[in-house]
């Protein structure tokens, strides 16, 4: 505990409970997930790169969708891989909560933005497919990831000021695996009701504006499908929207869970589930739910396997 005039200059994370030969057990299984993560995120970029049946703007977003994936999980799961490793609290300096935090805010912010541009992108493929490629120009596409980019750090440079303007004198322990807002803000002895109503705001302009287009997009999308005469129509137009909308259900929905509350201070069990889903599971999931659906990954994948093995042979 500090004494009540001082803010905390360091924090402790306290991460999971439990023994440690239980901590041994998530060790090995976080690490296995973020190996397959780098890996399969890694082999779209590669692929989506060098394929030229897959230089297209829903290959582009989904490059830069894998990449902040990689960002995204390597911000929070080495440093919680090496606190299952040790016995003991880890610790992380003032400075290092302040980059963190707003890294893993801009990113995700950055992810919904791009996530809200790819349902457009959908929505143009299928209901105005004549015009596709002149509305979904390349210059339309560096625009829309450039711009994802600025508003998701942009937009997250007052939330953390504003969160690190508290002073943290009840403790520094934080009962968490990184440093999440909700847990911070309960370490402050200022009130921290009206900012955590504005963060709330926020969170709901950004969240829920980015997942506006989405829903006006897909209501099209569907509406359109149905309207195509035969059943081996509507199954190709439809897989060609199906991968993406399911990372919006898991996106979205964990996220919802998390941010979307006035009282930004939840249960610690709680945030943590909810913070795994977005740090682990999501980025996870993603090369898994972008391949199986996908024909075209499928066929880049198969082709550069084929490649990769005649080379060895060579």
């Amino acid at each position: 505990m500090m004494s009540n005039h001082s803010s905390a200059t360091e924090f402790c994370l306290l991460g999971f409970s439990g023994s440690q030969e239980l901590h041994y057990v998530l060790f090995a299984v976080f690490f296995l997930f973020y190996l397959v993560t780098i890996i399969g995120n890694m082999v779209i970029i590669v692929i989506v790169s060098v394929d030229k049946r897959l230089q297209s703007p829903m290959y582009f977003f989904l490059g830069h969708l894998s990449a902040l994936e990689i960002m995204i999980t390597s911000l929070i799961v080495p440093a919680m891989l090496w606190g299952l490793l040790l016995p003991g609290m880890q610790t992380i300096s003032l400075a290092a909560c302040v980059a963190q935090l707003f890294l893993y805010l801009a990113l995700g912010t950055t992810e919904f933005a791009l996530v809200g541009a790819m349902a457009v992108d959908r929505y143009v493929a299928v209901c105005n497919p004549l015009r596709y490629n002149t509305i979904m120009n390349s210059q339309t596409c560096i625009s829309v990831v450039t711009g994802s980019w600025m508003f998701g750090f942009l937009s997250e440079i007052w939330p953390v000021y504003a969160t690190f303007q508290f002073t943290f004198c009840r403790s520094n322990v934080l009962d968490h695996f990184f440093c999440e807002r909700g847990q911070l803000l309960k370490l402050s002895c200022d009130d921290t009701l009206f900012t955590e109503f504005i963060l709330f705001l926020m969170a709901v302009f950004i969240i829920i504006g980015s997942l506006a287009p989405t829903i006006v997009s897909y209501t099209y999308i569907i509406s359109t499908i149905l309207q195509i005469p035969t059943a081996s129509g509507r199954r190709k137009a439809f897989s060609t929207c199906a991968s993406h909308f399911t990372f919006v259900i898991i996106g979205y929905g964990s996220c919802l869970f998390l941010y979307v509350k006035p009282k930004q201070t939840q249960a610690a069990e709680y945030n943590k589930i909810v913070s795994l889903l977005i740090s682990v599971l999501t980025p996870l999931l993603n090369p898994f739910i972008f391949t199986l659906r996908n024909d075209k990954v499928q066929e880049a994948l198969q082709d550069g396997v084929k490649r990769s093995c005649q080379l060895l042979k060579g």
